[in-house]
């Protein structure tokens, strides 16, 4: 990235940590890296995403699980880059689950996807 932005990470730097590709790659840009603590990023919601002509095609949204799938892969970003590694030599990191997910509202095209993930312990 640049100067300026010292945490953050374009598309070429996200699939050194992410074995995810189209159409499963969900993160666009990580904006902001605080160290052992937390991890931003974003995905652009276009009309061009392969769900959206079998999703509602009257009133395209983006399924909650892939909200979900985007915010998994952010956190396995947060946590190779809390390790100092990246993925490789047999090493991965999967979703085990989540808790009280809840959706404020409805992802659509055109929108961001803003998202946030917080390191609350490491093992």
């Amino acid at each position: 990235m640049t100067d300026n932005d010292p945490g953050g990470m374009d598309i070429l730097e996200i699939m050194e940590y992410l074995p995810h590709r189209y159409p499963m790659l969900l993160i666009d840009k990580v904006t902001e890296f605080v160290p052992e603590k937390s991890l931003r990023g974003l995905q652009n919601v276009t009309i061009n995403e392969p769900f959206f002509p079998g999703h509602f095609p009257d009133y395209p949204v983006m399924p909650g699980v892939l909200v979900i799938e985007a915010l998994a892969q952010l956190a396995s970003i947060l946590a190779w880059r809390t390790v100092g590694l990246k993925p490789g030599g047999g090493a991965n990191i999967f979703f085990a689950g989540i808790d009280n997910a809840r959706f404020r509202r409805m992802v659509r095209p055109g929108d961001q996807l803003i998202l946030q993930a917080v390191l609350q312990r490491q093992v």
